[in-house]
């Protein structure tokens, strides 16, 4: 079942269905609303596929994509292969990640974040950080 906030956040995108794929850096899956996905689907499209690292990064990117709707009650069905790749038990956690969702065992998702926690100051430093002068401060 989807929380009732989020599928109130996601109301627009209900109609259009959504993408549901493996995650390439966690052992989780994302939620993209179709147009999202569609967005993606527009800047691969521009590699060029007679190269072959190209070929397989498509390959292997979209692996295991499902294209899903969320039924009238606000279920979404996932496919057993992908609750397999996402090792989901029972509890899940689904995470807001800017223009998707990324979808969790709960477990994972909380050992992910503590194992994070240490890294997490260094990491914004190196990501957000910028000199004051990107930020028009003299």
């Amino acid at each position: 079942m989807l929380p009732a906030a989020l599928k109130k956040q996601l109301a627009p995108a209900l109609q259009n269905g959504f993408v549901l794929k493996r995650a390439v850096f966690q052992p989780c899956l994302e939620l993209y609303p179709m147009a999202e996905w569609e967005k993606l689907m527009q800047k691969i499209n521009k590699l060029n596929k007679f190269k072959k690292k190209n070929n397989d990064f498509i390959r292997r990117f979209t692996a295991g994509v499902k294209i899903i709707e969320v039924d009238a009650t606000g279920r979404l069905l996932i496919p057993k292969d992908l609750v397999a790749f996402a090792d989901i038990s029972k509890e899940i956690v689904m995470s807001s990640a800017i223009n998707i969702v990324e979808i969790w065992d709960k477990d994972k998702y909380e050992k992910a974040i503590e194992d994070a926690a240490g890294d997490f100051a260094d990491l914004a430093e190196e990501v957000m950080g910028q000199d004051d002068d990107d930020y028009g401060i003299s």
